[in-house]
């Protein structure tokens, strides 16, 4: 065996380390890039959280209607040109109204579940993709209705800008807008942007990637 022979399993071995470190440089830039795009959405962003007293059938259908009566009472809260900043204050004015509205409806359908409700900083959401739109996994600032135990799945979509709000009579390209978004972002969350479902994809990804170097 002949010098170069001896060292071609090496410098195979270095190609394979170069490889790999460029691999997770640029999963890391991806990362990085991702990240920065998800946290100027979740910026703009007041994401709405109902979580059902259990995953029964009853429960789950009572989630529903609180979800619609908490919809309804939200409507009237965002008036024209509203800042983030100013939705959220709206918002925390209007928490123990709305935590006794969902309570209504528990009562109205017989139940003796509490209801609370809160603006929470840093919730986690799944990619999550609405009839309109998608938004990406990540954290947000949310409005968070708990029914009883809040042991039940969730419902999840956005009450600023109101995108789920019933008495939108706007596309959601021009109730976007109007919440601060800017074309690039809203051809991110509309699908118009090619690509936008595995950009979000590759976004949860990376967040469940972070969460594994955490642990080690």
């Amino acid at each position: 065996m002949t010098h170069t022979d001896r060292n071609r399993p090496q410098n195979k071995l270095k190609r394979w380390e170069l490889a790999l470190l460029l691999g997770v440089a640029l999963a890391a830039l991806l990362g990085v890039w991702l990240g920065g795009q998800q946290t100027a959405l979740a910026d703009k962003v007041i994401r709405l959280h109902v979580i059902a007293n259990s995953d029964s059938e009853a429960d789950q259908a009572l989630k529903l209607l609180v979800r619609d009566r908490i919809l309804a009472e939200a409507g009237d809260l965002f008036a024209q040109g509203l800042s983030r900043e100013e939705a959220e204050a709206a918002i925390i004015a209007r928490l123990p109204e709305l935590a006794a509205a969902g309570a209504d409806v528990v009562g109205e359908e017989g139940y003796a579940y509490g209801v609370t409700a809160s603006l929470e900083q840093k919730v986690w959401f799944p990619t999550k993709t609405y009839t309109d739109f998608a938004l990406p996994a990540g954290d947000y600032t949310a409005l968070r209705v708990v029914i009883g135990d809040g042991a039940g799945q969730n419902w999840w979509c956005v009450v600023f800008p109101p995108l789920c709000l019933g008495s939108v009579t706007e596309t959601v390209a021009e109730t976007a807008a109007a919440g601060g978004f800017d074309e690039d972002e809203i051809s991110l969350i509309t699908g118009e942007n090619e690509g936008y479902v595995v950009k979000f994809k590759a976004m949860e990804l990376w967040d469940q990637f972070q969460d594994w170097l955490k642990q080690l």
